[in-house]
């Protein structure tokens, strides 16, 4: 009774607090990760992989010449920096055309207006659309249009995104982007227009995936720039009716097949090969800017992590995988091709970790781990603590973008929580390109995955349980 009392208060203290003497990690071991902390804070190999990508790759939608080139760019990159096996897995999808838009006022105060075509939008013809606008504040407005009420009209939500550290107003914002025009067109519309989600003012829209309904006409849709959904809104104030021009020039060719791949990258475990430490990020982007944040950030600095863990004379005891999406931006398609692959061996892949979100510090790391592996991440968490990155011991979280995908299916999930307070005023823009990374930013952010990834790969725990 006794032994059992004094267990479960050692659980509970590790539960409350983060280890002080190690008991996952010997003495060595503490001293590499030390080691790789202070290598990773110093170097610039994750920038170079970053104005690598951007520079000679740019835009890599799925399907287009930048995507192909950027996959051609990661197996090799990979195999520069001393990946032991590079390989990529097929990942179908059909071909998208972004094509022109052309936007304006026509009355009662004509004004050019700045656009983009959201996503997998069709297109309007050539001759465009005329239509009156009706306003809608918000997607629940919209759904709430009696049917046929918009026939023939041109919907329009004004929905402006909040800005926070923590990203929380793009799921309150993103709704209107993906369901709007499935919506509109129920409700008898020929067009659908949005303000873009984004928290900048700039006069630059932001693109991102809209979906269509089964059964319900495929309407135009597209994003204004946040100034020029303040201009239209403007216009309604004046109690005159809103006529508005419209033509988007994009092509939807569903029955064309276009490839792009997932990139996978290991070093080999040095006893326990077949164990997985995976880390991730997406190699598309959408086509306008270079994709440098999205997610050009979470590319270079898996990569470097890793590649710092592959210099050290001994590899860690598990494998640690780098897996490049492909095809996240339309769906997660690479992420669902990826489960579909590798589903024998999904049992393997002990703990997965994305990046997919923030331009600044990471300050704060969460776990979704099996409860006994819990003190090994409290242990984890005070290797942190000099990278400046907080420990929220809640133990719920869901692995980011692609990789929940894959912790869906059993995978346990680390989450790293960076500033992104910035992030959405540049996202799906023209303006994602190199000089809004930060490379101080950059190496603490490759420190805190190159830190995890060695923890993971080396200490012995099963993070399932």
């Amino acid at each position: 009774m006794l032994k059992a009392m004094l267990q479960t208060f050692v659980l509970t203290a590790a539960l409350s607090a983060p280890v002080v003497h190690a008991a996952y990690l010997n003495d060595a071991e503490i001293k590499q990760i030390d080691a790789l902390e202070n290598t990773a804070l110093n170097s610039d190999l994750a920038y170079q992989i970053e104005e690598s990508l951007t520079t000679e790759v740019g835009a890599r939608m799925i399907g287009t010449e930048g995507d192909k080139r950027a996959i051609a760019w990661a197996v090799e990159k990979m195999k520069s920096l001393g990946f032991d096996k590079v390989w990529t897995d097929e990942v179908g999808h059909y071909q998208w055309i972004r094509g022109d838009v052309e936007a304006k006022v026509l009355a009662p105060f004509p004004q050019p207006i700045k656009a983009l075509a959201l996503g997998e939008s069709v297109g309007t013809g050539e001759t465009g659309i005329q239509a009156e606008v009706i306003h809608f504040n918000t997607l629940a407005d919209l759904q709430a249009a009696e049917a046929g009420s918009l026939t023939n009209k041109i919907a329009f939500v004004s929905y402006r995104m909040q800005r926070s550290k923590t990203g929380k107003g793009y799921s309150k914002a993103v709704g209107a982007r993906v369901k709007g025009a499935a919506v509109a067109a129920e409700k008898g519309a020929i067009g659908f227009i949005m303000r873009s989600v984004g928290t900048d003012n700039n006069r630059t829209p932001h693109t991102g995936i809209t979906r269509y309904k089964n059964g319900v006409k495929k309407i135009p849709a597209v994003a204004l720039a946040n100034p020029d959904a303040d201009l239209l809104i403007n216009q309604f104030k004046r109690k005159k009716k809103v006529e508005f021009f419209l033509k988007v020039t994009a092509m939807r060719n569903e029955v064309v097949a276009v490839r792009g791949a997932n990139v996978i990258g290991e070093i080999t475990g040095s006893e326990f090969p077949q164990q997985i430490v995976a880390l991730g990020a997406h190699l598309d982007s959408w086509d306008v800017g270079t994709g440098a944040i999205d997610d050009g950030l979470g590319v270079s600095m898996v990569m470097a992590a890793t590649a710092h863990i592959a210099k050290l004379p001994v590899r860690p005891k598990r494998t640690i995988r780098v897996i490049l999406f492909a095809g996240e931006e339309v769906g997660l398609l690479g992420a669902k091709q990826y489960i579909i692959d590798h589903k024998a061996t999904l049992n393997n892949h002990l703990i997965a970790a994305e990046w997919d979100f923030g331009l600044g510090k990471i300050y704060s790391m969460q776990s979704g781990v099996g409860d006994v592996s819990v003190p090994a991440i409290a242990e984890l968490a005070s290797y942190m603590e000099s990278l400046g990155v907080a420990y929220n011991k809640t133990n719920k979280a869901r692995g980011q973008s692609d990789m929940g995908a894959v912790t869906d299916k059993g995978v346990p999930a680390m989450n790293f929580a960076p500033d992104g307070t910035n992030y959405f005023d540049i996202h799906h823009t023209e303006n994602d390109t190199l000089d809004k990374v930060d490379a101080k930013d950059l190496q603490q952010n490759t420190a805190v995955y190159t830190v995890f990834a060695y923890f993971a790969a080396q200490a012995d725990v099963d993070f399932r349980k």
